[in-house]
């Protein structure tokens, strides 16, 4: 296998995994949340090396306030932003 096709298979694969990843987030958000918090919190226990945890800190879902909107969902319905 030359170079170029090796090449153009890895360019392949990132497009098809960064596509995924998109579709991934805008229609499964829940489930893509708890995905990353499991990937996460192994990596931000006390004892890990600082690079480690970083990573982790880097990989977890922004924290969000419950209850802070209308519904406490996620925070994107514009409801607080709405007049009478």
């Amino acid at each position: 296998m030359s170079a170029s096709l090796l090449l153009q298979y890895a360019v392949i694969g990132l497009a098809v995994a960064v596509s995924a990843a998109f579709v991934a987030k805008k229609q499964f958000p829940n489930a893509t949340r708890r995905l990353r918090m499991a990937c996460a919190l192994p990596l931000v226990r006390e004892g890990r090396p600082d690079w480690v945890r970083a990573m982790g800190r880097w990989i977890a879902p922004p924290a969000s306030l419950i209850g802070a909107g209308a519904c406490g969902g996620c925070d994107s319905c514009g409801s607080a932003s709405r007049g009478p």
